[in-house]
């Protein structure tokens, strides 16, 4: 899915990716809808290619990726004029509240 949609955000192709990565455009899609599993040398030609890290890739995957959401938070904020941050605001503490309480319920 990050492949996916950084590849969509740098307006590259699925071709386009795979030469940059010198994969095939067949393995790109299949890695890309999650039919193939992926590889480390895979992954890494891939990050090469988008020009981005690894860890970027895999954040959904790893325990200690904090500061990957936490930079994505900030990203997204920072083109928020001042309505909007206090909405998202409003929306991440009402989802903060509810997490944390359902997360006392179950211990």
């Amino acid at each position: 899915m990050r492949i996916r949609s950084e590849r969509i955000k740098q307006n590259i192709s699925q071709e386009k990716l795979a030469e940059l990565a010198d994969l095939s455009t067949p393995h790109i899609s299949h890695i890309e809808t999650a039919n193939t599993k992926l590889s480390l040398p895979a992954i890494v030609k891939i990050a090469n290619a988008l020009n981005i890290s690894v860890d970027s890739l895999l954040c959904d995957s790893v325990k200690s990726s904090s500061h990957i959401f936490k930079s994505e938070i900030a990203a997204m904020i920072s083109s928020c004029d001042d309505e909007e941050i206090r909405i998202a605001a409003d929306i991440l503490k009402a989802a903060l509240d509810s997490i944390r309480k359902n997360r006392k319920k179950e211990i």
